[in-house]
């Protein structure tokens, strides 16, 4: 029975290329995989503390027990503490998010890494995970790579889990998507109704062929999950996409001042969507500052008794890898 007011078009989508990362056992993977070479990226910014732990976990899956993974590459996003040695001794290989894109203007935030892990990356079907899950379940790899390697018709998969919130010793299961329920989902329920079918639209786990992935540009900042979203709907179609349920997801949760931060990037990201797609008027350029206020602070105004922060949440765009001349990576086989 279809369910009362929900699109013909994503109830279909949702019953046919919804799965859950138990539905993939790895032994049925690698009969699958063939002669297709996969990577996993882990994009790390001061996460010493859990990417060891991760890499080992995907190395001894899936490159020790069951060779699936053919190389685990961490991209240093100007990390200040020790996340690369962590992730160089875990049996990773760690690039950094500068060394690839010498010539080219800098850039910061998640996307501009996820774009740099790309380009270092040799496999045909390249995952991204985070760096800061803990504790890391390696179904979360094997999960996003099932479809990929049984179905030659999807071109990227999204995962999606329970995200519990937990703060003061009261726990939300399912309270950790703050933004993908008041800022994301409104959005792609508006205007890309499409899309409104995944569950976690902003999960940081994903996966695709590279022939796909290397002919959609990478928002740099927070927005980058939204437009990926966007523009691969725009050149696979739906029926290329797919999600995994990758069960549950705990990590680190950022404060309300953090969450607005990201919630503004991807209003402008989508705000570029709808320009690019000739739906929104590009002749006034929106402001790209994002005005908050912090409580208490050594410059606290007077009778305001906040501290006025003003952050730059403006976004920039690396083009798609396809019409970039930069070397191409050296196939790597992941050391036992």
């Amino acid at each position: 029975m279809r369910h009362t007011g929900m699109s013909p078009v994503v109830e279909a989508w949702s019953t046919c290329r919804t799965s859950s990362a138990q539905d993939w056992p790895p032994h049925r993977l690698l009969q699958a995989k063939g002669q297709t070479t996969v990577s996993v990226v882990v994009p790390a910014l001061n996460e010493e503390a859990t990417v060891g732990t991760i890499v080992t976990a995907i190395r001894s899956a899936f490159v020790q027990s069951v060779p699936l993974v053919d190389e685990v590459i961490v991209v240093d996003s100007r990390s200040v503490d020790g996340t690369a040695a962590a992730a160089r001794a875990a049996g990773a290989f760690v690039v950094s998010q500068d060394d690839i894109i010498p010539g080219l203007p800098p850039m910061h935030g998640k996307g501009d890494a996820l774009w740099a892990g790309l380009a270092a990356a040799s496999g045909d079907v390249v995952a991204f995970v985070d760096a800061d899950v803990d504790p890391f379940d390696p179904r979360f790899v094997s999960g996003l790579l099932g479809p990929l390697l049984t179905d030659p018709s999807i071109s990227f998969v999204k995962g999606f889990y329970h995200r519990p919130l937990t703060s003061g010793g009261y726990s939300e299961p399912d309270g950790g998507g703050r933004v993908t329920e008041l800022v994301a989902r409104p959005l792609l329920n508006l205007f890309w109704p499409d899309l409104a079918g995944f569950v976690q639209p902003l999960a940081g786990e994903s996966a695709g062929r590279r022939e796909v992935l290397d002919r959609v540009p990478f928002v740099s900042g927070y927005g980058v999950e939204t437009a990926m979203l966007v523009d691969l709907l725009d050149l696979v179609g739906l029926d290329a996409l797919a999600q995994v349920d990758l069960g549950e997801r705990a990590h680190r949760n950022q404060s309300n001042e953090a969450l607005g931060r990201m919630a503004a990037q991807i209003q402008l990201t989508a705000w570029s969507r709808l320009v690019r797609q000739g739906r929104a008027d590009a002749s006034t350029p929106l402001p790209s500052v994002l005005t908050q206020f912090r409580r208490g602070g050594d410059q606290s105004l007077p009778n305001l008794g906040r501290e006025i922060v003003v952050s730059d949440v403006g976004i920039d765009e690396r083009p798609p890898l396809i019409t970039v001349d930069l070397p191409q990576p050296a196939p790597r086989t992941a050391a036992r």
